[in-house]
């Protein structure tokens, strides 16, 4: 190893370090970006160390040097514009693009390395081995992860889609990659062993995401994060690229992690969620009027004006409603008037408020709350029999008491205790079901007044009655 490859080892070690120390980072909403800051710049050094090293050894001609500029200037453009100009309700959809992209780059490594080799019979179970389980990964991410931003994007329903002989097939899909992995290991130059390894992973990832409820998209999502993971760790392996190997296993730890407090965040098991998901949408029958049912109370923006401005502990639960109608400026807004007049203000975070983990801290953050008023759902769920009021907007199935009630959709979820709170008011356009499909007990609670409204259009409404009474 002469010093310039010496030099990039340590440049990938440092970078290594540098992902996890990110990672730490990321833990608390006021360390995020400079974790984040941190593991960008990383890999920035990482990629820039290993075109040296290539440049170094001279393996790429002045037709790959253009290609890979071009398509390095083309990908940071791409990426640059997508994350500046989606909406914070469309993240998921552009993480689930993102996962797409990595998977599926992580199996075309491992394909060109087979189909490139100078004698593919020769190559040994080292090579062969990951590489066949990178084109799994790699492939079934690729393609699932692309159903998945569909799903959430209206492109593909978000409903179940079950055909017949579905559930069989995707049993029988894995145990032919067992066959395809044992084939190409024993086989590398098999050219049919390859291409349909690859082609049973693409349906499979298809056929793995379609039978799934919107409702469990964000656990797939980070499922599928961690699959990417897996896919760019079998790539180093192939390479023999220990950077590749780091990020990749960091990847798919957190995005296994991840997985897991959703699935637990929802009381669903991970076995149950990809063997089919429930509900779709907030499509429940719309209130009539500017009411409901008549066992459900209505009130209007001065009703709840009054009980928040001559209240000394106000709570706010957003939810998914908020982030759809983009009304975090608006709760900001009314949080802040609050603060100013002497409420204590502070603001309670499902685990899965909004799409995914962070989802709603980010929300939040756009609209300058201060970190210090956002609570989870441990830390904030004691405070709620102290609140005069508890604000919920566009928050549904996390809000259920009947979660804590057997025999129901969302039966031992973990939820905010909102109706422990001496008075609630609910910000929400119609008496929709959330993605369970069932109904909300905390609706007809007598303490429960029902703000029909759009959020952003509610929340702007009750800042100028309160307004009216602090000013």
């Amino acid at each position: 190893m002469d010093t310039v490859e010496n030099a990039v080892h340590y440049v990938f070690l440092g970078a290594a370090a540098c992902f996890v120390l990110g990672l730490r980072l990321m833990n608390h909403p006021r360390t995020a970006r400079r974790g984040n800051t941190l593991s960008a710049a990383a890999m920035t050094v990482a990629i820039g160390a290993t075109v040296w090293l290539v440049a170094h050894q001279g393996l790429i001609t002045r037709t790959g040097w253009t290609v890979l500029i071009t398509g390095g200037l083309v990908g940071a453009s791409l990426g640059l514009w997508s994350a500046r100009s989606v909406r914070m309700t469309a993240m998921p959809q552009l993480v689930s693009l993102f996962n797409a992209v990595g998977g599926g780059a992580a199996a075309l490594i491992a394909v060109s390395d087979v189909l490139q080799a100078e004698d593919a019979a020769l190559l040994g179970a080292r090579v062969s081995l990951p590489a066949a389980l990178d084109i799994v990964i790699g492939a079934v991410t690729f393609s699932g992860s692309l159903v998945a931003a569909g799903k959430l994007q209206g492109l593909v329903s978000g409903a179940p889609v079950v055909f017949p002989g579905a559930r069989l097939l995707n049993a029988l899909l894995p145990a032919s990659f067992v066959a395809g992995t044992v084939w190409l290991v024993l086989a590398p130059d098999s050219r049919t062993a390859l291409f349909g390894l690859v082609a049973v992973a693409l349906l499979f990832g298809v056929t793995m995401v379609l039978p799934i409820g919107g409702a469990d998209m964000p656990v797939v999502i980070a499922l599928l994060n961690a699959f990417t993971g897996s896919a760019v760790a079998m790539a180093g392996f192939v390479l023999n690229e220990t950077a590749l190997i780091i990020a990749g296993m960091l990847v798919s730890s957190s995005g296994g992690i991840l997985t897991k407090l959703m699935a637990d965040a929802m009381n669903r098991s991970l076995i149950g969620i990809v063997v089919g998901g429930f509900g779709t949408a907030d499509n429940g029958p719309a209130a009539a009027g500017t009411g409901g049912p008549a066992h459900v109370r209505s009130v209007g923006a001065d009703d709840v004006a009054i009980q928040l401005a001559y209240a000394r502990k106000v709570i706010f639960v957003p939810g998914y409603g908020l982030a759809a109608a983009q009304a975090q400026h608006e709760l900001g807004d009314l949080a802040q008037l609050l603060t100013d007049h002497g409420v204590d203000v502070s603001y309670a975070v499902h685990p899965v408020a909004g799409r995914m983990p962070g989802h709603m801290n980010v929300l939040l953050a756009e609209a300058n709350v201060p970190y210090t008023q956002l609570k989870e759902m441990d830390d904030v769920n004691p405070e709620f029999p102290q609140a005069d009021v508890a604000l919920v907007i566009g928050a549904n199935d996390v809000t259920n008491p009947l979660a804590r009630k057997s025999g129901n959709a969302i039966s031992g979820m973990p939820i905010l205790d909102v109706d422990r709170a001496r008075s609630v008011v609910v910000v929400k356009r119609s008496m929709g079901h959330g993605y369970a499909g069932v109904d909300n007990e905390l609706y007809t609670d007598p303490k429960t007044g029902m703000f029909f409204a759009d959020a952003k259009q509610g929340l702007s409404d009750l800042k100028a009655a309160v307004g009216e009474f602090v000013g």
